[in-house]
């Protein structure tokens, strides 16, 4: 049995921007957590950006989640870094996450 290989992203635009939108939203939410010595969230966020802009369709589902982890109910990011940081990446990657369980949906 022969299984098709995995689209490539950029044969997904929605999900390849969204994943993009994301990645330069992460960018901020870095350097924000850096300006303001947030030692914990810079190292929780260092990889995020990167991850988001190179990881494959199947692994930006897993990204996604791991980056919405920052969001806890308990331990959030928000309690490090404004609103008008905190709100677009939680937002951006909501809509990742829509695109690829739409994604998954029609496939």
């Amino acid at each position: 049995m022969r299984l098709d290989p995995p689209p490539a992203r950029h044969e997904r635009p929605a999900i390849d921007e969204a994943a993009l939108t994301a990645a330069r939203l992460a960018d901020l939410m870095l350097a924000g957590t850096r300006a303001r010595g947030s030692d914990r969230w810079a190292l929780f966020l260092e990889p995020v950006p990167e991850l988001l802009r190179d990881a494959t369709i199947l692994e930006l589902r897993v990204v996604a989640r791991r980056a919405r982890a920052a969001y806890g109910f308990r331990d959030s990011i928000r309690e490090a870094l404004p609103a008008e940081l905190t709100e677009p990446f939680l937002d951006a990657l909501d809509r990742l996450l829509k695109a690829l369980a739409k994604d998954a949906l029609s496939g």
